[in-house]
């Protein structure tokens, strides 16, 4: 075979060889094109929901500092003689047990009756106005007792003692509130969104020495969770591959 031939024979393969490469790059090319059209819609989309998730945080922020201002308006002239507290995240705390229930009873005691046939339909009222009662998730009634029961029952024990207790005592605050004549136009909306929960020794509180304060952990909270978590979870949703 002469050089000449052997020479146009190469010349052919190689002309083959960039024709073939040439239209795979352009398809490596426009497939890189596609995905970064891809990521950055995505990014994209990805901003839009964290400015959706942000507003929501807004939202609910204004609404709880809002509520807590209406409600410490409302009540700030009875904590002192409730001997209770009203703090920044929703929680209004009747901390004195001697007030509350007698010891290892579920019963309520004749004067935290009396507070409570006052507190609730005024709070109730305040959480069941337009403004709030679309973005209340719950309400939630808690039990907390300290971490003993007697000088010799075992720490296990005692906390399932307890537990029982606090369970019973959030029940009969539960009966009691729920049964009053001043929230039956409410009752339907309370029996979707309050809740008793005792919860014994699990959130003990502490003297500034770090010593249990078995009185102190002796309470009844009532508590207000807004359905921020669930709409920034609906929002998330949209954004789930």
């Amino acid at each position: 075979m002469s050089f000449d031939k052997i020479l146009s024979k190469k010349n052919k393969s190689s002309h083959v060889k960039e024709d073939y490469w040439i239209p795979l790059s352009d398809l490596m090319t426009g497939l890189m094109m596609i995905f970064m059209l891809i990521a950055i819609s995505y990014m994209i989309k990805m901003e839009d929901e964290t400015k959706k998730i942000k507003n929501v945080a807004i939202i609910y922020d204004e609404m709880r500092v809002q509520l807590y201002d209406e409600l410490n308006v409302e009540f700030k002239q009875d904590l002192i003689k409730w001997d209770a507290q009203l703090d920044t995240n929703l929680m209004i705390r009747f901390k004195n047990p001697n007030v509350l229930f007698d010891t290892g009873q579920a019963g309520l005691k004749p004067k935290f009756t009396e507070i409570l046939d006052d507190f609730f339909p005024r709070y109730i009222k305040i959480l069941s106005s337009k403004k709030y009662k679309d973005s209340i998730e719950e309400v939630r009634i808690e039990g907390h007792t300290s971490s003993v029961w007697s000088v010799s029952t075992p720490e296990n024990q005692a906390y399932f003692l307890n537990m029982e207790l606090s369970q019973s005592r959030t029940r009969s605050v539960l009966q009691h509130i729920l049964l009053l004549p001043q929230i039956e136009k409410h009752q339907q909306w309370l029996k979707e969104h309050l809740t008793a929960n005792g919860l014994s020794s699990s959130k003990i509180l502490y003297d500034s020495n770090g010593q249990e304060n078995k009185e102190g952990s002796q309470r009844v909270e009532f508590i207000v969770r807004t359905n921020a978590d669930a709409r920034i979870a609906d929002i998330l949703k949209t954004v789930q591959p």
